[in-house]
């Protein structure tokens, strides 16, 4: 029987599916695109994804597209 004690991030859901690795290098592309990001606009951190290449900074009220993923 399994235990339950491993802490898992986002990437948990999948569950052992698609191995070690695919979950990994989900799990560092979501952590990175959830955070606040550097503004190219305004230069402050303030700047959340929205949907798929669109962002919102709220530090400057301003939307705006960019990376998909991550500012950068």
């Amino acid at each position: 029987m399994t235990s339950k004690l491993k802490k898992t991030k986002a990437s948990g859901r999948f569950g052992a599916k698609y191995g070690k690795k695919v979950r990994s290098k989900l799990d560092a592309v979501e952590s990175k695109q959830r955070i606040k990001q550097i503004c190219p606009l305004c230069k402050k951190t303030g700047a959340k994804r929205v949907s798929k290449g669109i962002w919102y900074c709220a530090k400057c009220d301003k939307k705006f597209a960019a990376g998909v993923y991550h500012l950068g």
